[in-house]
């Protein structure tokens, strides 16, 4: 996080282990060609909810970046620091970032974060000032967000941020540290996820020894957090993550989500092709989330602006991103060219991100059956310049029609640059389904307080449920779809829904500020089994944020229980 050349020294003989014979600072191969990325359309591997499109003081403030610069990259979350910080991070003069002062601007581009307390320290390494200094620091930073009653979007309370290298001996163990801070939270606020241990680097024996403990004191994080920060390393992330679930079984632990709240390398973090590696990698092998790292300025998205608010090349490899809908589905890479695909249903669009390696090489796309035996397909091309360069729109490299062949497709991409990053879109002759994304599924979106479902009876496979709560703004349950229409009018909203309970229920619905209303659930013939309902929602052109709700701020509750499947705009 701060001081990134002090601590890349500090590790350095770690990296230096863990890369191997790769070159210190290299980010791309020597050279390849003929290389084929294979995607399949049929194999889906989750629902697309951009996993890897978070950021660790990614946003500045209340306006930097402007609500209306984030919601095009559908972020899921970031990890800002305490409420009250003072934190000066990489040469910063003043503090900034506070969670309760970004956590509205979070909020309406439909993103979480996590609280990471220890940075309500100015200095990184943390100057360690006794545990009565630390525990009431705890508690000021707790009251201040549960005096917060109108912010729903804190999802963790993060106890410490790297403590294979900043925790003070002076304060005993780590394992003991994290126990007493850990009964602390707990009894100010035992709604709030805890999350940790947040280990600069992944581990086998600290990872051990910590849950273990955690095991054996009832301190088990709810969320299992750690950093990946080394060169070329993302092809440890699948044992990593092999590992730590060999742990958890190991001690009787259920499943806990595993978020990455920092990823990328200090000379890395700037080429789009490697964070593609670490899209596909988070992606493919389990990750809830992860964050970009904070190396450089704080508020940029973590150079995805310039400072002066323009995108760069990483921009558009983070908005392709964001545009994914319906599933996330397989690619298998071919030696340095990687990619992640998905594929939406709806409107019979394929969307690949590849890249990774030079030379003349190809995608090869399969199961593109429900597309007919006609396709247009376009490909277009970020480059790999730094965070301090502005691209204002990406490259058109290719737009063609090719015929399948057996459900598939062969896209040749010539001269491929191994820095920088593509995209690969797939519709049927004549364009997507529809020309603009109407419906939108409960899974894809943000979900709070509530589980996502695997159904063959849902409209894309998958559900959300337990939508139950609506206590208070940190239990609070409830949907928030982000949908993006072409002109300012009314729309008719049909909610795709499922209501076992034998009785009408009902959600408030909100969006843009607006005033509550209720959207009423007939009973259907069961949980899963779904019907629609249909109200009417007033949409001004481009990005809108609809929300479904059982409990939310400034809303009485909802009553009885339904499940949410889509939304359909028309």
């Amino acid at each position: 996080m701060s001081h990134p050349l002090k601590r890349t020294l500090a590790r350095a003989c770690a990296v230096v282990m863990i890369v191997g014979a790769a070159v210190a600072g290299a980010a791309v191969p020597a050279g390849a060609a003929g290389l084929t990325l294979t995607v399949d359309v049929g194999q889906v591997v989750r629902p697309a909810t951009q996993v890897a499109a978070g950021g660790l003081y990614g946003v500045g403030s209340d306006s930097q970046p402007t609500t209306a610069m984030l919601l095009p990259l559908n972020p899921t979350s970031f990890t800002q620091p305490a409420p009250g910080t003072t934190h000066l991070g990489n040469g910063a003069t003043e503090p900034c970032c506070d969670s309760m002062d970004v956590g509205y601007n979070l909020t309406r581009a439909g993103a979480q974060q996590f609280i990471r307390m220890p940075d309500i320290y100015p200095s990184f390494p943390y100057v360690w000032q006794g545990w009565a200094d630390w525990e009431q620091k705890v508690t000021t930073m707790v009251n201040a967000r549960l005096a917060e009653t109108g912010l729903t979007n804190v999802h963790g309370w993060e106890l410490w941020n790297e403590p294979d290298w900043t925790w003070d001996s002076a304060a005993g163990s780590f394992n003991s540290g994290w126990e007493r801070t850990y009964d602390l939270v707990e009894s100010l606020d035992p709604v709030t996820p805890i999350v940790g241990p947040s280990w600069a680097q992944y581990h086998h024996d600290r990872m051990l020894s910590f849950m273990t403990h955690a095991k054996n004191t009832g301190t088990v994080p709810d969320v299992i957090v750690w950093h990946e920060l080394d060169d070329m390393n993302w092809d440890a992330f699948d044992d990593h993550v092999a590992d730590y679930r060999a742990i958890e079984s190991s001690l009787g632990i259920s499943p806990r989500p595993i978020a990455i709240n920092e990823y990328n390398s200090y000379g890395q973090m700037d080429i789009p092709s490697v964070a593609l590696h670490w899209m596909s990698v988070f992606e493919r092998h389990g990750a809830r989330e992860a964050h970009r790292a904070y190396w450089f300025e704080a508020g940029t998205f973590d150079g995805l602006f310039t400072l002066q608010n323009q995108p760069t090349a990483s921009y558009w490899l983070y908005r392709w991103y964001g545009a994914m809908t319906g599933n996330i589905v397989k690619t298998t890479p071919n030696s340095w060219l990687d990619g992640v695909a998905s594929y939406d249903s709806s409107r019979k669009t394929v969307n690949v991100l590849f890249g990774g390696d030079w030379g003349d090489n190809a995608v090869r796309v399969n199961g593109l059956g429900s597309l007919g035996s006609s396709v247009e397909v376009e490909v277009l091309y970020t480059p790999g310049s730094g965070r301090h360069t502005a691209v204002s729109s990406p490259t058109l490299v290719s737009s063609t029609t090719m015929q399948t062949s057996g459900g598939s497709i062969t896209v040749p991409v010539d001269d491929m640059n191994a820095e920088g990053a593509y995209q690969l879109v797939v519709t049927p002759a004549g364009g997507p389904a529809t020309s603009w994304q109407q419906v939108y599924e409960a899974e894809n979106n943000t979900v709070v307080n509530a589980r996502t479902y695997a159904s063959s009876s849902a409209s894309n496979g998958f559900y959300v449920g337990g939508i139950d709560n609506d206590t208070d703004m940190r239990s609070d349950s409830f949907v928030d779809f982000t949908v993006n229409v072409p002109t300012s009018r009314s729309y008719t909203m049909a909610v795709r829904y499922a209501n076992g309970t034998g009785a009408t229920a009902t959600h408030g619905l909100a969006y843009n500020g607006s005033a509550w209303s209720t959207v009423s659930y007939p009973p259907t013939s069961g949980w899963g089994q779904f019907s629609t309902t249909t109200v009417t929602v007033d949409l001004h052109a481009g990005y809108n944020v609809i929300r479904l709700a059982k409990g939310s701020p400034y809303f009485d509750g909802g009553t009885g229980y339904a499940e949410l499947d889509s939304i359909t705009l028309t």
